[in-house]
């Protein structure tokens, strides 16, 4: 199976940036198509952007000119996520677009706040 394992969330202001990271491993050679979700308490888990035949992307309206998702190795998935809004607060996981997903890994929380 392909093991996912997310890093690089933290506690930010509001109008900061971080850059997540995803690392997967296993029955893989390469990646071509990735996602990013986040889920907020209370809330469903959502797509916020993924990126297609490594190199079309695609973003949530929310988070339009504030993320960009890449492809940075055969094997490793980014979110530059930049201006944060409190309303980004949750946590975020990696996997494939769609509804042929991987097993999740544990995501990594990011917690905007002043």
């Amino acid at each position: 199976q392909v093991q996912l394992v997310e890093s690089g969330g933290g506690l930010v202001e509001p109008g900061g940036s971080l850059r997540l990271s995803c690392a997967a491993s296993g029955r893989i050679v390469r990646l071509y198509n990735m996602a990013w979700y986040r889920q907020a308490p209370g809330k469903q888990r959502e797509l916020v952007a993924a990126i297609y035949n490594g190199d079309t992307t695609m973003y949530a309206d929310s988070v339009k000119g504030r993320f960009t998702i890449s492809i940075d190795s055969a094997k490793t998935v980014s979110l530059q996520m930049n201006n944060l809004k409190p309303e980004d607060t949750a946590v975020y996981y990696c996997n494939a677009p769609g509804q042929s997903t991987y097993d999740w890994g544990q995501g990594t929380q990011v917690t905007v706040s002043s």
